[in-house]
């Protein structure tokens, strides 16, 4: 499917209808080709992925099919749905996964990225303490098939947080994800958006220098933005083999996107009894770019 096709039904009904999960047996192979544990596969119109405790295989189509072992757990489970399986079905729909998590301000959504640990999760969390709604955690999904703008669909709110982060943002913690990954779901402060919104702009967040006194946010521009939204993050090159996306096609896509789209780049110290402040700082500089 063309990375800008238009589906019949709409993003949302599409995500739902192709997300659609029942349990049943999972094959070790995909086109004839065996798929180790920890490992995925991916071809025109399917996507496998098997792991010690559980497995998944999707079908265009078809929907989702788990098969739950030895060691699964719901919180596992929805830990790959919501990552790899969602991108990997939004990527064989024609729509774009992004590794951000974001929040609303204006009807606007801000979509912060960084690499694994960066703080994303955090920061959206702590923002949402302070009013922003919440409108998806670690996979944005946007829809390019409207030339005019890049629509953002609203994504999980089941947010993973490290021990500490969790009162660090005053939010409530739930289950663990799993009895090897010490992260918590848990529910954030603020409120929550599920609805289509368009995308208002992306903020890079950075690792600060030692010696850094007050959180910025600096404006990215020109090739820096194509350069920015080239990263090696799994979700984009599922994007691009579930596409047939070259090299010169992909540049081309990244090009419309940072067409008149704002980015930024986020620094700030990172001492936690500035968390509050430097959170603040953020959440009045995004209000003013949106013009609220």
């Amino acid at each position: 499917m063309n990375a800008f096709a238009t589906p019949d039904l709409s993003p949302i009904a599409l995500m739902r209808r192709e997300m659609s999960l029942r349990e049943g047996p999972v094959p070790d192979a995909l086109g004839g080709l065996p798929v180790a544990l920890g490992h995925n596969r991916m071809n025109a119109d399917a996507f496998l992925l098997r792991e010690p405790q559980v497995a998944f295989l999707y079908r265009r189509g078809e929907g989702v099919t788990v098969e739950r072992g030895e060691g699964w757990s719901p919180q596992l489970e929805e830990l790959y749905l919501n990552g790899s399986v969602c991108a990997a079905v939004a990527s064989l729909n024609g729509l774009l996964p992004l590794h951000a998590s974001a929040v609303v301000v204006g009807g606007r959504v801000i979509a912060f990225t960084a690499p694994a640990g960066g703080g994303k999760s955090t920061l959206a969390a702590g923002l949402t303490s302070l009013g922003l709604p919440l409108f998806c955690d670690d996979t944005l999904v946007v829809n390019l098939a409207d030339e005019s703008a890049v629509l953002c669909l609203p994504g999980h709110k089941r947010m993973k947080l490290w021990p500490d982060a969790v009162a660090l943002t005053g939010s409530t913690a739930l289950e663990q994800v799993s009895a090897d990954y010490a992260k918590f779901y848990v529910t954030p402060a603020g409120s929550e958006v599920a609805e289509v919104l368009p995308l208002g702009a992306l903020v890079f967040l950075e690792e600060s220098a030692p010696d850094l006194r007050e959180p910025a946010l600096v404006a990215v521009e020109g090739g820096e933005k194509i350069a920015r939204l080239s990263d090696d993050h799994y979700t984009r090159e599922m994007f691009r083999e579930a596409n047939g996306l070259s090299g010169p096609a992909l540049f081309a896509l990244q090009a419309r996107i940072a067409r008149g789209l704002p980015m930024a780049r986020f620094v700030r110290p990172l001492a936690r009894e500035r968390f509050g402040e430097t959170t603040r700082f953020l959440a009045d500089a995004l209000c003013a770019m949106m013009g609220r």
